[in-house]
């Protein structure tokens, strides 16, 4: 769909899609911002009073998350009430605008608004519409409630992740929704080259499920279980199969992070650590060989890191041309020289004329890199823009629909004219 675009500033790579994101939280939102990193217009639709629930969602900054800062970035705030009749009817003249729409709602939410996808091609026949939830569109499963959480668990990650003798365990974030959200703005995209770029003409239905994003990272488990009956199995700081990798406390009870498990890695890295023995030993040359004396490579390792501080044992092995790594927390990564260098924090500010370092998104770009336009913007910000000029609702008719609640109140409702 042709938009105008400002000839005096470079073009942005998706500059010109427009997206209209109905969802909330974390994976729809996920993919949508993806996309406005690199041009894409996105027209978020958000409830009028509440706003997404991520506007307060976390650590709150004079009552804002500063998550939304990040997430709502590049982003158009209109606030459109999709309950209401009229709401319903805001959404199909959008929709007649657009090119892509995301929601994440529950299968069957969009269909019983009149907003399903068969609804919304016999006004745009080449909408593309993304549809992000927690087990698909259809299947025995699809109408259960789906958060990433489940979708970790029953895709598999939660199964392989902590120590054999514990629970399995999940890490501190959002990662199923983080995973569907990537593969959400994929499938946007491929969707867009095969209308525009190939030329059919046509929208589709991309379809994206938490537990399915989780599964599509699992590595090689289903052939393993199939032809060999291999259920892989919670590790600890290892990994499956492959010897020597994992974390291994130094002396100053600091952890270090070693992959050792490429051939000519791990001769020097047994050299490194004073086992030449176990460098020429021929029954650990290759990695089936390594694998079936884990534990005494481990125990080799280990002995050498607990008699050297993390930073001796780092300079040591990165001489030695040896995978190595500390392991950060964000109070490191501020102050890493890489990151900083590599352009992974950006500086904005907030509403309140205080600044805020955001993270820049990934991946980069040498001719067409994404950019922070905005960070998240206040609820409804853009009803006037995208209400008033796009869709040509008069300030009168506005101000009607804000006194029913079908939109939400913002500043610049009285500069609809």
């Amino acid at each position: 769909m042709t938009k105008t675009v400002d000839t005096n500033s470079p073009r942005k790579p998706l500059e010109g899609l427009r997206v209209l994101e109905m969802g909330q939280l974390l994976a729809g939102p996920f993919a949508s911002v993806l996309l406005a990193w690199f041009g894409a217009e996105v027209i978020k639709i958000e409830p009028p009073v509440e706003g997404d629930p991520l506007r307060t969602w976390r650590s709150l900054y004079k009552g804002t998350s500063l998550w939304w800062y990040i997430l709502g970035r590049n982003k158009k705030s209109v606030t459109v009430n999709l309950r209401t009749p009229e709401g319903q009817s805001i959404v199909r003249r959008l929709v007649d605008k657009v090119d892509v729409v995301l929601e994440n709602f529950k299968p069957g939410t969009m269909e019983k608004w009149g907003l399903g996808y068969e609804e919304l091609k016999k006004i745009n026949p080449r909408i593309i519409m993304a549809r992000v939830s927690g087990w698909g569109q259809d299947g025995p499963y699809s109408a259960k409630p789906g958060f990433a959480s489940v979708a970790e668990a029953v895709g598999g990650l939660r199964f392989v992740t902590g120590y054999p003798d514990g629970p399995p365990v999940r890490p501190n974030l959002s990662l199923g929704d983080t995973l569907a959200g990537l593969h959400a703005a994929l499938g946007i995209l491929v969707a867009v080259y095969h209308r525009d770029v190939v030329g059919s003409g046509v929208g589709q239905v991309v379809d994206v499920a938490l537990y399915e994003s989780v599964f599509n990272v699992m590595e090689g488990i289903v052939p393993d279980f199939d032809k060999l009956g291999i259920v892989r199995q919670r590790e600890g700081n290892r990994l499956s199969g492959i010897v020597p990798t994992g974390t291994w406390r130094c002396s100053d009870d600091k952890y270090v992070v070693i992959g050792g498990n490429g051939d000519s890695i791990f001769r020097r890295l047994m050299l490194a650590i004073g086992r030449p023995d176990l460098a020429d030993d021929p029954t650990l040359e290759r990695n089936s060989g390594r694998v079936q004396h884990a534990e005494l490579i481990d125990d080799a390792i280990s002995a050498w890191t607990r008699q050297h501080s993390l930073q001796e044992v780092i300079n040591t092995l990165e001489k030695a041309e040896v995978p190595v790594g500390p392991i950060y927390s964000v109070s490191e990564m501020i102050e890493d020289p890489h990151f900083i260098a590599r352009g992974l924090f950006e500086t904005h500010t907030l509403p309140d004329g205080t600044t805020v370092k955001l993270p820049a998104l990934a991946p980069k770009l040498t001719e067409t890199p994404g950019k922070t336009q905005w960070i998240g913007p206040e609820l409804g910000a853009h009803n006037a823009e995208i209400l008033g000029t796009l869709l040509g609702i008069s300030g009168e008719e506005l101000r009607r629909l804000v006194q029913q609640g079908v939109v939400g109140s913002t500043r610049s409702t009285a500069d609809v004219s």
